[in-house]
């Protein structure tokens, strides 16, 4: 049971971090020093999906719920509903491009602003 509550933490956690990449841009407009979080987290979440890379959150998911005895998601909130967000069954290679580019042309727009609106 413990392990399968880490788990579900872990995708709770994932699911943030990939909102974070996407959207934190926006935060950053409101809180610049924000940035210096953000376009690390940007820059990981971009090349993970440029290169076809696993996070390592996703193992460690793993890990946890076979030491929970799990096999398959089933059952709660966070897999029914968080977990297909996170890893969609129709993720491609082209569109984890098409994310990559989306996340990157988002986070310049923001990150353009921001900086004019500095100077």
């Amino acid at each position: 049971m413990g392990f399968r509550l880490l788990a579900d933490a872990i995708v709770v956690l994932h699911l943030a971090f990939v909102l974070f990449v996407a959207l934190g841009g926006l935060l950053v407009l409101r809180w610049p020093r924000l940035a210096w979080l953000h376009l690390p987290a940007a820059i990981w979440g971009s090349w993970i999906e440029i290169s076809g890379w696993i996070c390592p959150l996703t193992p460690f998911e793993n890990w946890l719920r076979e030491h929970g005895g799990a096999v398959a998601y089933t059952g709660s909130f966070v897999d029914r509903y968080v977990i297909p967000v996170v890893y969609p069954q129709s993720l491609t290679r082209q569109v984890q491009w098409l994310l990559a580019a989306l996340v990157i042309g988002v986070n310049a727009i923001v990150y353009l602003f921001v900086w004019r609106r500095r100077r």
